[in-house]
């Protein structure tokens, strides 16, 4: 087994920070935009949140090479990669708009999820250096980042969607701006590439022998569930938060609070993990998740929306970044590119369903916003279960191991 470095630990992790506050800002530009943009583009408005879900099939079906690609490689390649696929993908989602192809768009939407899935190893990356100690606390730091992206992204959203005629025709020339400046942070970064294995043992696991783990199989439902509930409610929140007589703005605003949400617990998660355990914290985010869904669900008052969102936001901040930890502490380093890619590949498959879900359940599986919001939040029901299930299971398995 390869021995971490941890010489560069806390350098990466500021780098990486950094990399998560500004390029990451154009996460929520491209999911205020497209559910938006989707709906004026599509033909039947059924499909108004499909860009959303095409921009995270992308994300899935891109994990699995682009994390071999990183191990390979090296990181720093790898970010390097995702920060050209999206200025290509925001190129291509501009013209699309300058030409109103909806099947263009998708296509742009696509690239973008390359970015995306890049980006979603920013939280691996901190930990390839990081002592055992420093690992939750590496990871935490990096999704806190996030803070300031939640806070650029829907500031950089209100003065572009409406800076040309084409409506959000300036958020997509803002994102390739993000992407071609953000890159050069990654010529910075210190993790080292692993040589490659010179036999099987020294290559580890297979992905059979490590989906046996109990950890490694909960923490990867845990970060499906958390993840795909997250996209769920929040790819239908714009349209929603509008067709319920409020203003874009306003969605912006409830957007921003959501993400602020997401990622200021970073700061102190890490900590919480260390302190009380990775298995209640996960549990802690679940519980959070299912109050977001009772608040949703008893009215559509603008308070409501803010508490369900912020809610949504910390559920998803304790819930995926304990499961993350519970994953990057369950294998070795000669293991990262098999499992990572295969946890993010199942990660953002759920997203997709969920996501796509999102849009149909919104808009067509009632007579007004209300009850396809309602439509929306109660589908939640069967993801909370999956989860509790799971980490039930781990509780009695790791329960009984120790007696």
């Amino acid at each position: 087994m390869t021995m971490i470095d941890t010489t560069y630990e806390k350098r990466n992790v500021i780098i990486l920070v950094i990399a998560q506050a500004f390029m990451g800002a154009q996460m929520p530009i491209i999911f205020l935009s497209a559910g938006l943009a989707g709906q004026s583009l599509a033909s039947n408005i059924c499909w108004a949140t499909l860009p959303i879900s095409v921009l995270v099939f992308g994300s899935m079906t891109t994990a699995p090479w682009l994390s071999q690609f990183m191990q390979r490689f090296g990181r720093k390649a790898g970010f390097a990669l995702g920060a050209f696929a999206g200025m290509i993908g925001a190129s291509i989602s501009a013209y699309a708009l300058y030409i109103s192809s909806f099947e263009v768009f998708l296509i742009g939407a696509y690239f973008s999820g390359i970015y995306m899935s890049a980006q979603g190893f920013f939280r691996f990356a901190a930990a390839d250096t990081a002592s055992q100690e420093f690992k939750p606390k590496a990871i935490s730091y990096v999704m806190a980042g996030g803070l300031m992206s939640a806070m650029i992204g829907p500031q950089i959203f209100k003065f572009t969607s409406e800076a040309f005629v084409i409506p959000f025709y300036g958020a997509y020339l803002a994102i390739i701006l993000i992407n071609l400046v953000g890159s050069f942070l990654f010529f910075f970064l210190k993790i080292p590439v692993l040589p490659a294995p010179k036999d099987k043992e020294s290559a580890g696991r297979s992905l059979i022998e490590m989906l046996k783990t109990p950890r490694i199989i909960v923490a990867i439902i845990c970060s499906m569930v958390a993840y795909s509930l997250m996209n769920l409610v929040m790819t239908s929140t714009p349209l929603a938060v509008v067709g319920c007589g409020f203003d874009t703005g306003t969605a912006a605003d409830i957007v921003t609070g959501h993400i602020l949400a997401m990622y200021v617990p970073s700061f102190f998660t890490g900590h919480l993990i260390a302190r009380f355990g990775v298995r209640k914290i996960v549990t802690l985010g679940l519980v959070i998740l299912t109050s977001a869904g009772f608040v949703a669900l008893s009215g559509v008052e603008l308070g409501n929306f803010y508490i369900a969102l912020i809610l949504l936001g910390i559920g998803w901040n304790f819930g995926y970044i304990g499961a993350t930890t519970m994953l990057a502490s369950s294998h070795s380093p000669e293991e990262r590119g098999r499992i990572q890619g295969l946890n993010d590949f199942m990660v953002f498959g759920m997203v997709t369903i969920a996501s796509l879900s999102s849009g149909g359940l919104m808009n067509c599986s009632g007579g007004d916003p209300v009850q396809g919001w309602t439509a929306v939040n109660l589908a939640m029901v069967p993801f909370l279960m999956l989860a509790f299930g799971a980490l039930i299971w781990l509780f009695m398995h790791e329960d009984n191991a120790r007696q």
